[in-house]
């Protein structure tokens, strides 16, 4: 495919704001995670036992008033990532370029702003046929699966074409690829792409009743490991057509697949994965040998780790440096792709390649591609796994120009 440069890029997690926030904490190998302490609870209640990567800040950061009408947790961490490491600059600079009505949005989340939807039904006023969203909630557009992408259309003022990709947790992976494909069809010039995902009661206790959130610190890749630590993050990159004589980063292949497996459990062969890897790797022109760093999904729970890695070892020579950060962030549903992606784009502008936290014996089900330790080496290619529900899977390759 012809390469997507990266004009900015940027992430907000528990490890702090903005991207210099990621690399200082992979470097030093601190994690974000916490007991989790996210409510608020009915009277009497304790949280759920487990740990989560929530991000600090957000409860005092409401919206402008002019962005009032999309007020939720969601938005507000959205707001918050999106103000760092100049990527409104980046967008103001397509805009001078191309035009506001050239610039796409494309956004992924894996469940907006629920968080506000469950407040409203909390706080319902009158009984019955009468029951009603108290005034401060009664706001359709809280309570739509595109409440982000509308948000952030608004907040920028861009015109161009503006979608929110809802694919679970591959959402803010598959976004980098809806937005070359808009770009290459002509349809946009550039694209500001990204996803957010805040903690709610949904997502802690629906991921714990599938038994899948353990109640320590999440250990991807350990022989001991039991399930996940949810978190929650927003994060942004600005792409556009590549120009003779670009030195900075780029989007250089995309794969998807779609294997439809099971609603919640992955391919027992990895067939979803392979198949999306393989058509990363093959878009960006490249053999599989020079991929240098891969940020796995690595989501802990052990169906998950074992069935990638396997497909990893088939695809990859024993070089290869792979690892789950998710021991930093926690999982962060519909922003792990950005997140990821994020990590993967600094491996690359840094040589910094992240291993696991958390975990200190490896599965011996997993090949040697899996690695605990940070290693600090140039590459020129990185890559990043989003593995959704429902078998919705996607890989991405990054490069230097």
């Amino acid at each position: 495919m012809p390469p997507m440069a990266v004009r900015a890029y940027t992430a907000t997690t528990a490890l702090g704001r903005g991207r210099q926030a990621q690399a200082d904490a992979l470097r030093t190998r601190r994690s974000g995670l916490r007991r989790n302490d996210f409510g608020p609870l009915p009277d009497g209640e304790a949280p759920l036992d487990c740990w989560i990567g929530r991000v600090d800040g957000v409860e005092d950061a409401p919206l402008p008033e002019p962005l009032a009408q999309w007020e939720c947790r969601n938005n507000r961490l959205a707001w918050m990532a999106l103000q760092a490491d100049g990527v409104l600059e980046a967008v103001a600079a397509q805009v001078a370029v191309h035009g506001a009505d050239r610039v796409a949005v494309v956004i992924g989340t894996s469940t907006s702003s629920i968080g506000a939807s469950e407040e409203a039904y909390r706080r319902l006023q009158g009984d019955g046929g009468e029951a009603r969203f108290p005034d401060d909630l009664a706001r359709p557009i809280v309570h739509t699966p595109h409440s982000l992408g509308d948000f952030i259309q608004h907040a920028t003022g861009l015109r161009g074409p503006c979608v929110t990709v809802a694919t679970a947790c591959s959402s803010s992976a598959k976004v980098f690829a809806q937005a070359a494909r808009l770009i290459n069809a002509g349809l946009a010039d550039a694209a500001l792409v990204g996803g957010v995902d805040t903690l709610c009661g949904s997502v802690l206790y629906g991921f714990n009743s599938l038994q899948l959130v353990a109640t320590a610190p999440c250990r991807p890749f350990d022989t001991g490991r039991t399930g996940l630590s949810l978190g929650e993050a927003g994060g942004f990159a600005v792409i556009e057509r590549a120009q003779p004589g670009d030195s900075g980063l780029q989007l250089r292949g995309y794969g998807e697949s779609s294997d439809a497996h099971h609603m919640s459990a992955p391919h027992p062969d990895g067939l979803g994965a392979r198949m999306a890897m393989r058509e990363a790797i093959a878009r960006a022109g490249i053999d599989a040998a020079e991929v240098g760093y891969l940020n796995l999904h690595g989501t802990a729970t052990p169906a998950n780790d074992s069935i990638e890695a396997a497909a990893v070892a088939a695809l990859f020579p024993d070089t290869l440096h792979a690892s789950s950060t998710k021991g930093w962030t926690g999982h962060t549903l519909g922003a792990a792709g950005i997140v990821e992606s994020v990590i993967a784009l600094l491996a690359l502008e840094t040589g910094l390649l992240p291993g696991i936290l958390h975990s200190d014996t490896p599965d011996p089900a997993c090949g040697p591609q899996i690695r605990f330790d940070n290693a600090q080496r140039d590459i020129r290619y990185a890559m990043n796994n989003s593995f959704g529900f429902g078998g919705n899977n996607c890989s991405l390759v990054f490069g230097r120009a």
